[in-house]
């Protein structure tokens, strides 16, 4: 059940704050697959049980947020706001709520789980076959104010930039997750350098590992981005590596590009693709799988993997590269994602 409009006798616990500052709030909806966001004035709704309402300071855009409004995903219920990676401040809690009002959170893109299936008694929540998600199966981040289950948020210090700290929240969980499936491997390469692929190098850097990265063909504005972060090596994707690999990353969506980088990795190395969707991986000889060498994917993410991350994070210093936009040009700034045209993540600003 969904809930409904915010009334003077709702049952919700807030103070002196945006609940009874304004009814409504401004949302970028997507309303069907293909076609572009629109802004809408959507009532302020009550949280209800374990749900708080919260006030978005930023939102950083996503490649999955590509694949919503493109309808690349299964079973999306237009029309939905996108976004997964926002900063906000609640504002009201439902009266089971975890948190409380005043906290600075992060909303990630895990947002429910059964938490009695077998993936959710092992600690693996993020293969839960009943997991909903931010920005794809619940409303997200592309708005002034966000509804949230409050288990799945990330408390955060109050001291860190909204802005800023935005890309840690889905492009850092899932470059950490990616990285860490590649095990101790020391030379690491990193097809598509975008919002993970910053971010986790700075994360390998710290931990001693070579990275080489690999951008679409031409690039040059990438690679020297990457070579900037410390990258010991940058080129176009359909170059050979200049020594072999112990690992591959990929985060650009491109099937071709898993053969690629499994033809670059060393007998026992692994290929870890890190992103939701992909296009169709071509077929290859046995010889290049040959050699024990795996091919892998990263599915979505734990509440564990962002606690972890959110505190090696803080302990690193990892700078994230962004561009601001109004909340009312996210169009604008899907099509620069789209487009090659940003260094870093695109960021909402309400």
């Amino acid at each position: 059940m969904k809930p409904g409009p915010a009334t003077a006798g709702s049952n919700i616990r807030t103070t002196t704050g945006p609940m009874t500052e304004t009814s409504d709030y401004l949302a970028m909806v997507c309303p069907g697959a293909g076609e572009p966001l629109r802004a809408e004035r959507r009532p302020l709704t009550a949280p209800q049980g374990q749900e708080l309402l919260a006030r978005v300071l930023a939102c950083a855009v996503c490649r999955t947020d590509l694949h919503v409004v493109d309808g690349e995903l299964p079973e999306i219920p237009y029309p939905i706001v996108p976004g997964h990676q926002v900063v906000a401040d609640v504002v009201a809690t439902g009266p089971q709520s975890t948190l409380a009002v005043g906290q600075r959170i992060g909303v990630p893109w895990l947002a429910a789980t059964c938490g009695e299936c077998r993936y959710c008694r092992a600690g693996q929540e993020n293969l839960c076959d009943h997991a909903r998600f931010t920005g794809y199966q619940r409303d997200g981040g592309y708005a002034e104010y966000l509804v949230a289950d409050s288990r799945y948020c990330l408390p955060l210090s109050a001291g860190l930039p909204p802005a800023e700290t935005t890309p840690l929240l889905c492009a850092g969980l899932i470059g950490y997750r990616t990285l860490r499936m590649a095990g101790d491997a020391h030379r690491i390469g990193i097809y598509g350098f975008g919002s993970a692929a910053h971010l986790v190098t700075q994360v390998a850097r710290r931990q001693g590992r070579e990275i080489l990265a690999f951008t679409r063909p031409g690039d040059g504005a990438a690679q020297d981005f990457a070579r900037e972060l410390g990258a010991s090596w940058a080129g176009d994707s359909d170059q050979p590596a200049p020594a072999p690999l112990d690992a591959a990353l990929i985060f650009a969506p491109v099937g071709a590009l898993v053969p690629q980088a499994l033809r670059q990795v060393r007998k026992g190395g692994q290929v870890v693709c890190g992103g939701i969707h992909m296009s169709d991986i071509p077929s290859f000889p046995y010889a290049d799988l040959w050699g024990e060498r795996q091919i892998r994917s990263v599915a979505n993410l734990t509440r564990q993997d962002g606690r972890e991350f959110m505190a090696l994070a803080a302990e690193a210093g990892i700078e994230t590269r962004i561009t601001r936009y109004p909340l009312a040009d996210a169009n604008r700034a899907l099509d620069d994602l789209r487009c090659g045209r940003l260094q870093g993540t695109a960021v909402l600003l309400p």
